[in-house]
């Protein structure tokens, strides 16, 4: 609807501004009275070299097509009333699960990433969801994605793991209970560590000996990654997620020397205390640290040889790394070593940063053990989910599986309906709202128009015929804005604006629920069906694409 008003203002201008350029400009008025899209005339100002009021004036009466039944100046604007009757038919037909064109480019996606032998905590929520959500978008909008969980499994930290493994640790303990064993062992060791001051060094001198490939060192590092990856299957499992490869940093190991020879060759790798860097100092950043003065390898090593790998493995159009804020410069680092290194495609390649969840103001630190546990939070929802139902709908077939649709629902939900960039306080009790602006209101008014399906299906009716009226007609100008809202949901790597449309569409829904006689036997009965069909079909296509169930019966 906005691009074929685009296209009808363009050709009346006659290419005074560009197609962008009009389609960045054009808005939905506040109030509805003053109609359906405006065009702010300040952007003509410079071409006209009039000001914007005269030249709405001038404009006003030049947009002879049938789909604009009014175009009208109001001071700098020009407000335009579209025909109801077209927009409608269009609606009625058209509107369903969004799909752009046939894919033909590839995007890798780089989420979640949690460390081996830490629990998954709500910490990792962020990446987790959101990640999966722009995937769900990238593929909608034409791409063939590749997800990938690049596992926090090689450091410093696993030389420390170990260490206090064989201080404190035994075997019976970890089978027991092997990530909440390993994760105890982790913050004794930084406990005890401000204590001892020779813990560090061992920590560190563990890790040497595991990068030189101690049999002792490699065979606990495998053991602590293989059930740290059982664990994540569970939740994962939970949420609905799953990824394409697991190739985690240790997995770049072997690719490490190559990285150094070719930024040794291209003249980029320098000394610098002992260390090797790539100055970076033309565009403003610190050196890019390569290798240690004790020849042990870094975040930035292993990141640009998985960028080159990727690249070499999957041929992708774009690369995006779904990382939270606090890793801005040093992607920022990487990339331009990468362009330093002559890659052109170090332009397809972006970070996406997200703000934290906070516990009572704070960042949550696994050092200190100050985290909740996601699983926990998940079961917790379910949970009450599960009580919510039998209290209001206790005959409800399938309880289990709608419990657990509307317990993850709602954690989904309640983080990608904010902006990714903000940080997000963590309150179980908010998440467990099944009110307001939440996940559960959006299932349940998707069941409540699948309800009203199952009762008009076996009504008779006459043909389908266009839908004008001022209640249906704020249901419809918004649903045909769906595909829309899935291109800019990804071009700006936002999943935030599709939910808070889908938010907009259950409200505008529920407001036409309450005003109008949906299943009234009369002439306009299928189209009223048809235009539910097109709610039910909009609020269950964007919720999976949210990484959300949508459950028919509530």
């Amino acid at each position: 609807m906005k691009k074929r008003l685009g296209a009808i203002i363009y050709r009346t201008l006659k290419n005074d501004l560009t197609f962008d350029e009009i389609m960045d400009v054009i808005e939905i008025p506040k109030a509805k009275q003053f109609g359906d899209y405006s065009f702010p005339c300040f952007v003509l100002a410079a071409v006209y070299k009039k000001n914007p009021h005269q030249i709405a004036l001038e404009l006003e009466g030049k947009f002879n097509d049938e789909f604009i039944t009014q175009a009208a100046a109001a001071g700098p604007y020009i407000n335009f009333h579209l025909n109801r009757e077209i927009v409608s038919r269009e609606c009625l037909q058209t509107i369903g699960p969004y799909q752009s064109a046939e894919k033909t480019k590839v995007m890798t996606i780089d989420f979640s990433s949690p460390n081996i032998a830490k629990p998954f905590s709500m910490g990792h929520l962020r990446s987790t969801v959101i990640g999966q959500a722009i995937a769900n978008l990238g593929e909608r909008c034409g791409y063939n994605v590749i997800r990938i969980n690049h596992i926090g499994d090689w450091g410093t930290q696993f030389g420390k793991l170990i260490a206090a493994y064989k201080r404190w640790g035994n075997e019976e303990s970890v089978k027991e209970n092997p990530i909440q064993e390993l994760f105890r062992l982790y913050v004794k060791f930084h406990e005890e560590a401000a204590v001892l001051s020779d813990l560090i060094e061992e920590g560190r001198s563990w890790f040497k000996r595991l990068e030189d490939g101690d049999t002792d060192a490699l065979k606990l590092w495998k053991w602590f990654r293989e059930v740290s990856l059982e664990d994540f299957q569970r939740v994962y499992k939970l949420l609905g997620v799953q990824f394409d490869s697991y190739n985690g940093e240790a997995f770049y190991n072997d690719q490490l020397s190559h990285i150094s020879d070719l930024l040794e060759k291209r003249g980029l790798l320098k000394h610098s205390e002992g260390a090797m860097v790539v100055p970076l100092d033309i565009v403003n950043l610190p050196p890019c640290l390569i290798r240690k003065s004790d020849g042990a390898t870094l975040y930035a090593t292993r990141d640009l040889a998985a960028a080159l790998y990727r690249k070499e493995t999957y041929k992708f159009d774009l690369s995006l790394y779904v990382v939270g804020m606090e890793q801005s410069i040093h992607f920022k680092q990487v990339f331009a070593v990468v362009e330093k290194m002559g890659f052109s495609w170090h332009k397809d390649i972006h970070h996406i940063p997200f703000g934290f969840i906070l516990k009572d103001g704070k960042k949550m630190s696994t050092r200190k053990g100050k985290i909740v546990l996601l699983e926990k939070v998940i079961k917790e929802t379910i949970s009450a989910a599960k009580a919510n139902i039998e209290m209001k709908n206790p005959e409800l077939e399938n309880k289990e599986e709608v419990a657990s649709a509307i317990g993850v629902g709602a954690i989904i939900f309640h983080d990608l309906k904010n902006d990714r960039t903000t940080n997000i306080e963590f309150s179980l009790d908010e998440m467990l709202k099944f009110e307001g602006e939440t996940g559960p209101y959006v299932q349940y008014t998707h069941a409540r128009a699948c309800s009203l399906l199952r009762k008009g299906s076996g009504i008779k009716s006459e043909k389908t015929r266009a839908l004008t009226d001022e209640h249906s007609w704020e249901v419809q100008k918004l649903l045909v804005q769906y595909g829309q809202v899935i291109q800019s949901s990804f071009e700006k790597y936002d999943p935030s604006i599709l939910a808070k449309y889908l938010l907009q569409v259950c409200r505008v829904f529920n407001s036409y629920y309450a005003k109008v006689k949906i299943l009234e036997g009369n002439q306009s009965l299928t189209s009223r069906l048809l235009l539910v069909q097109s709610v039910r079909d909009v609020l269950k296509d964007g919720l999976s694409i949210l990484g959300i169930k949508a459950p028919e019966k509530m």
